[in-house]
């Protein structure tokens, strides 16, 4: 079986959901990776896109590559999620620069691998902060807004690798499967106000970070031998899945968990 190469830029869908169109979306983790993707597929949805980042030179890249072609040029918020308040000021600004909050995607995440031994409280702490903690305030900080707006989409990104007994992720694996657990509690909480919440739980996207750090040619075939599809996933392969989420198609879609990983068997 042979692997589809290094990761690289696939075509976006091309489904048009003419409700998005106008829309306020804002996006965590948006200057690389799945949040990039995620960035380009709404501002061409005709959506007003947001999105928070550290990575400001990648993040200008970005909002520079899209602003000529967008309906609404996608805003850039530097922000370090770990920092509530940071993160708190960065949700407001998103609102006034768009008008109004319609759906957040809790994307950013880090995946560090650290051995079973190694973890120490304050790695413990670091990862939870980086993966699970800002989901919650990030939903928070947005609610009023979509309260405002009459209702709205919360998507939060989970992971299938808390489900695959990989030892080398403790922190991670735990955050991911909490992401779960606050999907549904959110849910519950918010569906009286109209506002839906769904998690995605991508399996292993190679992207341009992952390649560098964890992933070579041997991982993405050990996977692909486990996929019923047998492509690689990259990013552009959650695309589809957030802008149903995020549209009127999903409508009377909330506290669900929507895996999208190949069919891992």
């Amino acid at each position: 079986m042979k692997s589809r190469g290094k990761a690289k830029h696939m075509p976006l869908p091309t489904a048009q959901f003419h409700d998005l169109k106008g829309r306020g979306v804002l996006i965590t983790g948006g200057g690389s990776g799945i949040g990039a993707a995620l960035v380009e597929a709404f501002a061409r949805q005709g959506a007003k896109v947001a999105f928070i980042d550290i990575a400001e030179a990648e993040s200008r890249a970005l909002v520079e590559r899209l602003s000529p072609s967008a309906d609404h040029a996608p805003v850039f918020l530097p922000a370090d999620l770990r920092d509530l308040e940071a993160l708190g000021s960065a949700v407001e600004s998103a609102a006034e620069a768009l008008g109004a909050l319609d759906v957040l995607i809790n994307n950013a995440a880090r995946d560090d691998r650290q051995a079973f031994d190694e973890v120490t409280g304050a790695s413990w702490d670091e990862s939870q902060a980086v993966n699970l903690r800002h989901v919650f305030f990030a939903s928070q900080a947005a609610v009023p807004h979509m309260r405002r707006a009459g209702g709205g989409s919360i998507i939060n990104f989970s992971s299938i690798a808390f489900m695959l007994n990989m030892g080398d992720i403790p922190a991670y694996a735990t955050a991911k499967a909490g992401i779960i657990g606050l999907t549904k509690s959110l849910a519950g909480k918010l569906g009286p106000d109209n506002i839906r919440v769904n998690a995605v739980l991508p399996g292993m996207v190679v992207t341009e970070r992952q390649r560098k750090l964890w992933i070579n040619d041997a991982a993405i075939e050990a996977m692909m031998a486990r996929q019923c599809l047998k492509h690689m996933l990259v990013a552009e392969d959650m695309v589809g899945p957030c802008l149903y989420l995020a549209s009127d198609c999903s409508a009377r879609m909330t506290s669900q968990a929507m895996i999208i990983d190949g069919g891992v068997f």
